[in-house]
């Protein structure tokens, strides 16, 4: 038995009544043994019904729901890789990602089903979870043809990759980190050392968990920990406080946003939050009187700071220091190694703004079939190059001061003007355009498209605007539109992005 790539025979064994997972909406538990026999079901019909095998790629297109982890253990068995998609995406974004993944078999849910069908990329297998879809099956039939007992085992290695989780890349093209056994297995070592996980502890999980914030912040270093994963199809202020009482979670995971709306809730100065311990915040700089508002509920707030590249644990504030380091990630956790650079990889003074650079067994293998991006991130070293632009002060605490990308988060989104600005180019009557984001009092920031229109073009902003509809996701496109007669740019001919912000981005 091989616990590296099987977490839940591990777990079956030695607690095998324990909640492992919880959908209180549907009613739905799945003890530890329960969780691994179906996830050695899902592993035999996968490789003897599908034909998955070692390497390949088995993607969910679903909200959220148990399922999600019964295809990344089944995977792991396999030594395949679990490749959740972005929901949120359009069919054509979609497309690019399914072309780019190549995976044996695509999952998915009846919410999904429209957007599924509307995927023209080839899956050589559809599998709906809900009911049979016409040239597919159903899951649950699927299982039924497989086996109670662990498929043959396999010579799983730390650095075998088990998750390809794709966010949308600086040019417009999808990028695939590539997350080995190796960064799942230290993340959640890193996590348990960083607020001492244990098997009572619970997290109730409303972030997609196609993204690494919602998988792998306390979702798999629970499951790693023998803890309880609850379960949400999606966000809901009050019915997530609800459910945080009632279910009595001891530990949050979330971005600022989410946890304004908590804030604001009608219910929040009564729901009972006696048994959380401590609030994971990350994505996005948190407000100081949102921190004091949980503090005054006897809630340990703490920030932090990752990356699906790294991690994603990477850093965190103590609750002790969030108003004398206010705006401080704090100090990087056990296993992360940190340097900030220069331009020429040297690392700068303290107090001296450089790029961040992470090193460590929690860093991505790289980023699938994609080797300019992986030697760009890398440099030839080790080290993953962030993007970020950091310093560190006298007492090691670290603080994001910029981005040295483009992209910008959007209510914990990651926005990169670089695939809206490709989408504009589409639009009739755009000539060229530059998007900056601008802060917004509910998502943190939004994005606002600088457009230039074609000769003899009568454009509208709500007409450029509604074009985008079926190119991007909702959360990608810009919530306001301003017309130039042209960009600023260099000698070369590139946009200086930085006047663009300065003259539009009030």
């Amino acid at each position: 038995m091989n616990h590296l790539a099987d977490w839940t025979a591990y777990w079956a064994r030695r607690t095998p009544e324990a909640t492992a997972l919880h959908e209180p909406l549907s009613g739905r538990r799945w003890s530890y043994w329960h969780l691994d026999r179906r996830a050695n079901r899902l592993a035999r019909a996968l490789s003897g019904a599908l034909g998955v095998g070692r390497g390949d790629r088995v993607a969910v297109l679903a909200h959220n729901r148990g399922e999600h982890f019964e295809a990344l253990f089944a995977c792991a068995k396999l030594g395949a890789m679990f490749a959740p998609l972005n929901w949120r995406l359009a069919a054509a974004e979609l497309d690019a990602v399914i072309t780019d993944a190549q995976p044996q078999v695509l999952l998915y849910d009846r919410a999904c089903a429209e957007l599924a069908a509307a995927i023209s990329a080839p899956v050589p297998h559809r599998v709906a979870y809900d009911e049979a879809s016409a040239g597919g099956r159903a899951y649950e039939q699927l299982l039924a043809a497989g086996a109670d007992s662990a498929p043959d085992p396999i010579d799983v290695d730390l650095e075998d990759p088990v998750v390809l989780c794709y966010s949308s890349g600086t040019t417009g093209r999808p990028k695939g980190v590539l997350m080995s056994h190796r960064q799942l297995v230290f993340n959640s070592l890193s996590t348990h050392l960083a607020i001492q996980l244990n098997p009572t502890d619970s997290a109730l999980v409303f972030m997609p968990l196609f993204h690494t914030g919602g998988l792998n912040c306390l979702a798999t270093p629970l499951l790693h920990n023998g803890g309880r994963v609850v379960i949400m199809p999606s966000f809901d202020a009050e019915r997530s406080l609800q459910l945080a009482a009632e279910e009595r979670i001891t530990l949050h995971m979330g971005v600022p946003t989410i946890f304004q709306m908590w804030r604001d809730a009608e219910s929040f100065s009564r729901v009972d939050l006696s048994s959380a311990r401590t609030i994971l915040c990350g994505g996005a700089p948190c407000p100081l009187p949102l921190i004091d508002a949980y503090r005054e509920r006897g809630v340990l707030f703490r920030q932090g700071y990752g990356l699906t590249e790294v991690g994603p644990n990477c850093f965190s504030l103590t609750p002790e220091d969030a108003f004398r380091k206010s705006g401080s990630v704090g100090w990087p956790n056990f296993y992360v190694s940190t340097k900030i650079v220069d331009d020429a990889g040297q690392p700068v003074a303290p107090g001296e703004v450089g790029e961040l650079a992470l090193g460590g067994p929690m860093v991505t293998l790289g980023y699938f079939r994609n080797a300019d991006a992986s030697a760009q991130a890398f440099r030839g070293t080790k080290w993953f190059h962030t993007g970020d632009l950091v310093r560190r002060d006298d007492e090691g605490y670290h603080y994001i001061v910029d981005r040295k990308k483009d992209m910008f988060i959007s209510g914990g989104e990651n926005v990169y003007p670089a695939e809206v600005e490709l989408a504009l180019a589409a639009v009739d009557g755009v000539a060229e355009s530059c998007v900056i984001a601008v802060p917004d009092s509910r998502w943190g920031e939004v994005g606002r498209a600088i457009v230039v229109a074609a000769p003899g073009a009568a454009l509208e902003a709500g007409q450029v605007l509604q074009h985008l509809v079926a190119r991007l996701a909702r959360y990608k496109i810009p919530k306001s539109v301003v017309f130039t007669d042209a960009l600023p740019r260099n000698s070369t001919g590139k946009v200086l992005r930085q006047r663009v912000r300065e003259r539009f981005g009030a």
